[in-house]
């Protein structure tokens, strides 16, 4: 074979060679290739922190309550943000809380007062009140007793009164000659304290389970006080 034929089959298998080897990925060069990927995000050191935002109270006056009385409308609830590097961002916002404040003036009545029980002349003998209490329920006499639980005043004693003029759920301080001083709800009336009420009088009378209470007669008196306390529920 002559030497020019040779050479041109070394030139033909050189590139078959390079191109086999670009084929299957294999570099021969000599020199290494390098791939730089730029990282666009800088590394931040970040600290989170939460804060707690405060509610607020609103405060609503209201005429018709006794001074001295308040009564939470709605609870109030506590928010939330987060701070990341100096930014907040609040992720609950707070509720407010809302109460009702009474402005008006305590009003003292001067008047009778009358004891009965459930077994009174004229009365039932099952002890069940006039006035529904404050989640509809009825209170009774023989099975309940002669007091009342009041969620705020707490446990005081029962009145029958002139409900135009003193409604359900009326609570009143009473400063008795002989039983002292306490606080009472009204949940009950009668036509004597109807008709007392209609001449301008202020009759009201006071609850026992039974007629045969000892107490009974020493509830009687012309001269007892009522500071009103609350004016219904």
């Amino acid at each position: 074979m002559n030497v020019y034929l040779m050479g041109l089959l070394s030139k033909w298998a050189s590139i078959i060679t390079l191109a086999l080897a670009s084929l299957f990925g294999f570099n021969s060069g000599s020199e290494n290739q390098s791939i730089t990927v730029e990282n666009i995000n800088k590394t931040k050191n970040s600290k989170a922190e939460t804060e707690v935002i405060p509610y607020k109270v609103e405060t609503i006056y209201n005429d018709e309550l006794v001074k001295g009385t308040e009564n939470v409308l709605k609870e109030g609830v506590n928010g939330i943000a987060y701070i990341i590097n100096d930014e907040k961002e609040v992720v609950k916002e707070p509720i407010n809380k809302k109460i009702e404040v009474g402005t008006k003036e305590n009003e003292i009545f001067t008047g009778r007062m009358t004891g009965y029980g459930a077994d009174c002349a004229g009365c039932s003998g099952i002890g069940n009140l006039s006035c529904p209490t404050k989640n509809g329920s009825r209170h009774s006499l023989l099975k309940n007793g002669k007091t009342y639980n009041d969620s705020k005043y707490g446990e005081v004693r029962i009145l029958a009164a002139a409900l135009d003029k003193f409604p359900c759920g009326t609570i009143v301080k009473v400063m008795h000659p002989n039983l002292g001083e306490f606080n009472a709800i009204v949940l009950d009336t009668g036509s004597a304290m109807k008709s007392a009420w209609s001449r301008g009088e202020v009759l009201m009378d006071l609850a026992f389970v039974t007629q045969k209470d000892s107490s009974v007669h020493l509830s009687t008196t012309n001269n007892a006080k009522y500071e009103i306390q609350r004016w219904g529920w």
